[in-house]
């Protein structure tokens, strides 16, 4: 079997539990290829011993089988796996940076339902595999499929003390305590286990919701994706504000006190602002991306800030603040890096930034946000049957330039395809709601006539 790059998209590989790529088969590929690797490459054994990669997962049901396909695969080439159990995104790769390990494989689909799961492999510097790295696993995953030797899963033991070094190392990046009263929302994922020790610990008075992992609930009407339901218990117990994860806890949203939902471009401006004062923001700039808001742009303006905008994906908004030297960036989504504490983006890192810095301003996240005035957006996801480079769709681009014409500087147009999911993703930004719900439609439609709709 011959597999192409593209069984790594833009955040691993991707797909429905139990069927090829995710499926026991592929898994335990991926384990021998990272395995026969790691072997090869003995500069990399960081203890001085035998190589070792660490596997962490979410709460899915699949979660288990594919983390003991994955080890029996890094077993057939005599790597050792050290096994985290249920852990965020973001802890596996502080783990592997800090730890004596090769690289981490995290078991995850973030904020997708509980039926699709993905494999993300995270080098030992913490940051996710360049294209190269992972050419040359899908080279030596094809070699062991051509093999037709049957995959063997590897019993796994949790070791605790895993998911300790990390939220004390978290813990440890706040200067005294965070006394709030929070709603705090783990999406039935990752975070469940995770951050009810370390905001005990930071002296937090906390509701938790959704935080009983069934190993299908997870993001299921809830989570950083479906905030009314945090929304609601802050306004039922007058809460000084919520927090959302989302499934594997690499983004968190927040609501305010009254009921304001703050998003990741909110978060980008208040910390911006702080680290602006503080005399720590490099360059005095922030990278976002093509999906920001003109209202963060123009807020960020007014400090003195530059916004450095890149294309969708935290792997772009990476690259251009290493590129830049810049300490902050991130996405409207919540998914926000602070490259003095992270490589990746971090929810629970960006939680307690934002307390901290409501905690030190003495004022409340409404008037922390006040200065974000958003303008107008929709996002319209269209599922497609097939993708085509969109220079090739005549009357999708014929839609774009209208929309271009009409706005004349004062909205944007931004039509892309997700890079894990058969969407096509259309965003309007304008003056009024008049002119998104109208350009949005247009070149919605545009994309269906053009490419065809899935059912």
């Amino acid at each position: 079997m011959k597999l192409s790059r593209q069984l790594f998209g833009t955040d691993g590989i991707r797909g429905l539990a139990g069927e090829p790529p995710m499926d026991a088969r592929t898994a335990q590929a991926l384990g021998v290829a990272l395995g026969r690797w790691a072997r090869g490459n003995t500069g990399e054994h960081l203890d001085g011993g035998e190589p070792q990669v660490l596997i962490g997962m979410d709460t899915r049901e699949s979660g288990p089988w594919l983390a003991e396909h994955v080890a029996g695969g890094l077993a057939r080439a005599a790597v050792e796996t050290r096994f985290a159990g249920v852990i965020t995104t973001p802890g596996v790769a502080y783990l592997t940076r800090t730890g004596p390990f090769v690289a981490g494989v995290m078991i995850s689909a973030s904020h997708n339902p509980y039926h699709d799961n993905g494999l993300k492999v995270i080098s030992h510097s913490g940051y996710k595999l360049p294209d190269e790295f992972e050419t040359e696993l899908e080279r030596l995953m094809a070699e062991w499929m051509a093999s037709g030797e049957e995959p063997v899963a590897k019993r796994l033991t949790v070791n605790h003390s895993l998911d300790t070094l990390y939220t004390d190392y978290l813990a440890g990046t706040v200067q005294g305590l965070l006394p709030f009263r929070l709603v705090i929302d783990c999406a039935n994922g990752a975070a469940t286990e995770i951050a009810p020790p370390l905001f005990a610990k930071l002296g937090a008075a906390v509701e938790w919701i959704c935080a009983s992992p069934d190993g299908r609930n997870i993001n299921l009407n809830c989570g950083s994706l479906h905030l009314e339901t945090v929304r609601e218990r802050v306004l039922a117990t007058g809460a000084d504000l919520g927090v959302a994860f989302d499934g594997d806890a690499d983004r968190a949203l927040f609501v305010s006190g009254t009921g304001r939902i703050v998003d990741g471009d909110a978060v980008l401006f208040l910390a911006g602002s702080a680290l602006k004062r503080a005399g720590k923001l490099k360059g005095d700039a922030v990278v976002a991306t093509v999906m920001s808001n003109l209202g963060l742009e123009k807020a960020l303006e007014a400090r003195g800030i530059r916004m450095l905008r890149t294309p969708v994906g935290d792997k772009y908004v990476l690259e251009e603040m290493l590129k830049q030297e810049a300490v902050l960036g991130g996405e409207q989504s919540g998914h926000v890096i602070f490259s003095e504490y992270a490589t990746t983006g971090d929810g629970l890192l960006t939680a307690l930034r934002v307390l901290e810095i409501a905690r030190d301003s003495g004022q409340t996240l409404d008037a922390l946000a006040e200065e974000v005035k958003t303008f107008p957006q929709k996002l319209v996801n269209v599922r497609v049957k097939y993708r085509r480079p969109l220079q090739e769709l005549p009357a999708v681009q014929a839609e774009i330039q209208a929309a271009e014409r009409e706005f004349a500087g004062s909205g944007r147009v931004v039509v892309r395809f997700s890079g894990t999911e058969p969407l096509a993703r259309v965003m309007i930004e304008a003056k009024t709601d008049a002119e998104v719900d109208k350009w949005t439609g247009r070149i919605a439609d545009a994309i269906r006539a053009e490419l065809g709709a899935a059912g």
